[in-house]
């Protein structure tokens, strides 16, 4: 029977550590794998033990059996004999027990360590660009490695205690060519080592954002091994577990070790602590690292034995990653454009003149403006393209506040893309691939692209040229995505089309449909090609007026309003430099919209004839930047509107005023700040600001509220308030790095006399839980901004459950409402869990359950029940007069064919 059928059905039990008995058994120079060849007869001995011990898969004694590790004791010319024979023994002694119990059949895992090395760290603190190892001769050495494992018989591959995912993909294409050399597939294991307790391996990933790097290479099983005992384990596997498309494996420590290396746990302990992992179905395969013996495996088998294994769940996984993991929500993506030496002077200047601190803080830039993604291209004659590539990379990957988020390789030299692609621990983007070289080269590059478990841009070329018109443009697409799904076996969800964005008001009367074009090939790509998303570089649309920044600005919203409103998933834009669609002048808007829709032939000139009386009239954005005169404004709409615009010139007199007016700092927050923070959340909903605008508008209250905090407090000791009205911990939820929601409820706490201990982002539960009993505090308040933040808060509350606790539990934020907290949050917890809508509510909320515990209790419970009760009974459908009459009336202009002569 093959692994593959009988997983389906039970937990798999894989072997102990090889090094613990080792030690118990013999004296070695310290390399273990070298006893292959001078102790086979210990070697086999052991095997035999952890299968009479109940184990299912054993691994070869070859954990650092490659080039890399023996180069230590001169034994680099013998990695062939030492694999074979590690295979071979394991092989023998699998085949005999087999032979003696045929039912339980047993298996053979090559065991492929990480080799020591990090081709994602600097071990040179003086240059963070340095690496002592790359992916080239990681993939020479472990494919070396692989093909003799595979020569002596093993059933699978399994490359454990990773710490660095660069290493691991290396690892995984190395699997791949050895198994097409050998034209033999065998599954592949994985088994991540996490370094700390936040949850990352040491080259900074999160166990999510390492799931999205490796997902595209389908793995047979992703896990965790080593790091800490179970107990400490149990979390970071449960959230591994949710999400993982494929089988999952742990295989821990016996505890941890003491001041003399001797690991905690016996047999049944550790069997204890392993066991919540098979009562909360979270594994498909079971064994021990580091400390476990025969003894230890035999308990685990018992543990094991009739136990249900892990159902592979359907919920979606991370689309790409940084050092966190990107999850694809249907939200508008940003990609920052300004580390472009094709497009801009200042980065080209620094990339000539070395001068690559300030071109990381470039970098750094574009994100804290809310670039989500950030654009990488050294198209330039005069650069060695491939090397700057690689080095620009392994800067960027020690900037934690770049490295966090994808990376998009923008090249049109393949040597680029494939050189920037052996440097991105995460799961990127490669920019571009084309059928303007023919099918089969571009077939050769998207299976590269896909074996490197990158997304893909595919622009509207073919070997006619760029695809100009709508026709051509959405006849192109279909062509590529039907070779890329049938062909090359490409996930859709991983196909980007970008239709081409041209550049349109040039007085050249055929590229008058561009803009227009290049909309309805997004809705229609959409539509027809499941799964795939639509990319553009907007800069292109306004080159027609360079010069005037503010035309191509405000040309840049419109465009983007109407082809997001059509399904457009990504852009790459100045992030920090997008003009709120609201900001553009009416006149000024109607005559872009005019050109984006050619609605008639006037329409360039109209447009030209504007943006010329603008710029000769010396305009600026800060003048036209909106309809009203902030100044001509009261200090409250002023107020307001700053918040909006994200303004901080001359916020503080503006605040002051406000403050004089009102008597109360808290008023001032309640009133125009949270009036502004409101009408931003407005305008996002509607899609008339994106999320560099919102970042840009969190960043002004967070300047007004720390102008105001001292007069918050010393309003409070005027009151003579002497007693703070309840204490709370909050905390953005793991795998979540917003705070701007969180950061408003603070201060409004705050404004409200309650002492807050703010936990901050990525705050797994534990975290949370620990500080709230420690801080003895009155409730716990958790916010999220992505629907991943539901999850953690449902396993927050699961958690708080099963220490018995009794602390309410807040949730808000954006994903959270009333119904999902009562139906899968709320029965998690028997104290209670209250969801609030806003900031301004919270407070009052919170107080009334203080004052009244059980009233509120038995109103809240109530309420939730009946949101319950409802949701079951089924919501009654509409008729199609009344849903009609409810449709929603969208403000955006749809797209309209040209019609010469019609405005």
């Amino acid at each position: 029977m093959y692994i593959r059928e009988i997983i389906k059905d039970r937990i798999l039990v894989l072997d102990g550590a090889m090094g613990t008995v080792i030690q118990s058994l013999a004296t070695t120079d310290g390399n273990n794998d070298h006893l292959v060849l001078t102790r086979p007869d210990l070697i086999s001995s052991i095997h035999r033990r952890y299968l009479e011990a109940g184990a299912d898969i054993i691994e070869t004694d070859s954990f650092n059996a490659q080039r890399l590790s023996q180069k230590e004791y001169g034994l680099e010319s013998q990695i062939r004999e030492l694999n074979l024979a590690a295979a071979r023994l394991a092989r023998a002694e699998a085949d005999r027990m087999t032979e003696l119990t045929p039912a339980k059949p047993r298996f053979v895992a090559g065991s492929i360590g990480p080799t020591g090395k990090t081709a994602s760290i600097s071990p040179d603190v003086e240059d963070p660009a340095f690496r002592d190892v790359d992916f080239d001769l990681l993939e020479s050495v472990y494919e070396e490695q692989m093909t003799a494992l595979l020569e002596g018989g093993v059933d699978l591959f399994l490359i454990e205690t990773i710490f660095d995912t660069i290493n691991a993909k290396a690892a995984l294409t190395a699997a791949a060519q050895s198994c097409a050399k050998a034209s033999r597939e065998v599954p592949v294991m994985l088994s991540v080592s996490v370094a700390d307790l936040s949850g990352r391996i040491l080259s900074g990933q999160t166990i999510e954002a390492f799931l999205a790097s490796v997902i595209p290479f389908k793995p047979f099983s992703i896990g965790m091994n080593c790091s800490f005992g179970a107990e400490k384990m149990l979390p970071m596997l449960e959230s591994l577990a949710a999400i993982a498309p494929c089988y999952t494996s742990a295989h821990p420590n016996a505890g941890m070790p003491d001041a003399l290396g001797k690991y905690d746990q016996d047999p049944a302990t550790m069997a204890r602590a392993v066991r919540p992992f098979v009562e909360k179905r979270l594994v498909n395969i079971l064994g021990g690292c580091c400390g476990t013996t025969p003894e230890h495996i035999a308990a685990i088998s018992q543990v094991v034995d009739g136990a249900s294994p892990r159902e592979i769940p359907s919920e979606q996984t991370p689309w790409l990653s940084g050092i966190d993991a990107f999850w694809n929500r249907g939200m508008f993506i940003n990609v920052g454009e300004r580390c472009n030496v094709a497009g801009s002077r200042k980065f080209l200047r620094l990339i000539n003149e070395k001068n690559y601190a300030e071109a990381v803080e470039i970098a750094r830039r574009q994100v804290l403006d809310g670039a989500q993604v950030v654009d990488v291209n050294m198209d330039d004659a005069m650069l060695d393209a491939p090397a700057e590539m690689s080095h620009f990379l392994r800067l960027l990957a020690g900037e934690p506040d770049v490295a966090r988020v994808p990376v998009m390789i923008d090249s049109s030299n393949w040597d680029v893309i494939c050189a920037g692609l052996e440097c991105l621990q995460g799961k990127g983007i490669v920019n571009s691939i084309s059928l303007k070289d023919g099918e089969e080269v571009f077939c050769r590059k998207a299976e590269y692209v896909r074996r490197m478990g990158a997304a893909v841009v595919v622009m509207a070329f073919d070997e006619e040229g760029q695809a100009d018109t709508f026709e051509r443009k959405i006849a192109v697409c279909r062509r590529a995505y039907d070779i890329l799904v049938n062909k090359v076996n490409f996930n859709p969800q991983d196909i980007i089309f970008d239709p081409n964005v041209l550049t349109v008001a040039t007085g050249i009367a055929e590229h008058g449909n561009y803009a227009a074009d290049f909309i309805r090939a997004v809705e229609w790509i959409k539509k027809n090609l499941p799964g795939a998303k639509v990319s553009g570089g907007v800069s292109n649309l306004s080159f027609a007026f360079r010069g005037n920044n503010f035309v191509r600005e405000a040309m840049h919203s419109a465009f983007l309003f109407h082809a997001i409103a059509v399904g457009l998933d990504m852009a790459i834009v100045n992030a920090g430099a997008l003009m709120p669609y609201e900001d553009i002048p009416a006149q000024l808007r109607i005559a872009i919209e005019d050109v984006i829709f050619n609605r008639d032939e006037e329409a360039t000139d109209r447009l030209v004839a504007l943006a010329n009386s603008l710029k000769q009239s010396g305009a600026t954005v800060a003048a036209h930047s909106a309809a009203d005169d902030l100044a001509a404004l009261p200090a409250h709409q002023r107020l307001k509107m700053m918040i909006v615009r994200g303004i901080t010139e001359g916020i503080e007199a503006v605040l002051d005023e406000c403050y004089r007016m009102e008597g109360s700092a808290f008023a001032v927050i309640d009133g125009p700040l949270m009036a502004g923070m409101d009408h931003v959340g407005k305008l996002f909903g509607e899609g008339k600001l994106f999320l560099p605008q919102v970042v840009k508008s969190a960043r002004t209250m967070k300047q007004a509220v720390a102008w105001l905090n001292p007069l918050i407090e010393a309003d409070r000791q005027r009151q003579g308030e002497a007693k703070k009205a309840g204490r709370a911990v909050i905390a953005t939820v793991k795998g979540d790095v917003h705070d701007i929601g969180k950061n408003i409820v603070s201060v409004i706490m705050r404004c409200n006399g309650f002492e807050v201990i703010d936990l901050g982002v990525m705050v797994p539960p534990e975290t949370i839980i620990e500080r709230a009993v420690a801080e003895n505090v009155d409730m716990v308040v958790v916010s999220g901004l992505i629907t991943p933040s539901l999850e953690e808060m449902r396993r927050l509350a699961a958690m708080m459950q099963e220490r018995g606790l009794t602390i309410p539990l807040f949730v808000g934020g954006a994903t959270t409402s009333e119904l999902h907290t009562a139906v899968k949050i709320a029965p998690e917890y028997s104290a209670p869990v209250v969801f609030t809508r806003d900031a301004a509510t919270l407070p009052v909320v919170a107080q009334q359950l203080l004052s009244d515990r059980e009233a509120f209790v038995a109103q809240w419970s109530e309420r939730q029940q009946q949101v319950r009760d409802a949701r079951s009974a089924g919501k009654p459908r509409l008729s199609i007069e009344e849903a009609r009459r409810r449709a929603p009336k969208l403000d955006y202009v749809p797209y309209v064919p040209a019609m010469p002569g019609k405005h």
